[in-house]
């Protein structure tokens, strides 16, 4: 079930959703509008390699915005840090970020119970379009658990993005065994 905007206020008041900064206009029927940070991260190689640390390099949108182009994967970050201890939050993409013909996530839209950070942007482009620091860029939906949760993610051994940051986080891929 997913959770409504007088719930996912009442759980903002009970503490197990955190939204900083908070912005009650920003609240939906049944989800929550993040928006863009200021920094996008690329690969400095083209050929990435699931075995390897790829490295990327991180960037501040000027004020001016900044022109993405079709073809490459800009890491992105959302303005808003979160914490969930209590539900599945899950990410999508804003109706009028697709009809720019821009994707916010290619497979990492659902977070973890217990996930506690910015959320790192997949962000590809059909076409050259600017973007801007702090633009709508998706929202949050939340659902509920059933059952009890063994180990959340804040908590879990060998969790790869625990580390609070405002910046976007280059793939982890690498420190799997495989």
């Amino acid at each position: 079930m997913i959770l409504s905007d007088k719930h996912i206020m009442e759980e903002i008041e009970k503490g197990s959703i955190l939204i900083e900064p908070f912005r009650k206009e920003c609240l939906g029927t049944n989800s929550y509008d993040v928006h863009l940070g200021r920094y996008l991260g690329t690969y400095r190689d083209r050929e990435l390699d699931a075995r390897s640390h790829n490295k990327i390099d991180i960037f501040e949108i000027p004020n001016e915005g900044y022109v993405l182009q079709p073809g490459t994967l800009y890491l992105g970050v959302t303005e808003e840090y979160t914490e969930t201890h209590e539900h599945i939050p899950f990410l999508e993409g804003k109706s009028s970020t697709g009809r720019l013909g821009i994707d916010i996530h290619a497979t990492a839209g659902k977070g973890d119970v217990g996930f506690c950070n910015t959320w790192t942007l997949e962000i590809s482009v059909a076409q050259p379009v600017r973007i801007y620091a702090g633009m709508p860029i998706g929202q949050l939906i939340y659902f509920k658990v059933d059952g009890e949760i063994d180990t959340k993610y804040s908590t879990k051994k060998g969790a790869k993005y625990n580390k609070r940051t405002v910046k976007p986080v280059e793939s982890m891929m690498w420190k799997n065994e495989f």
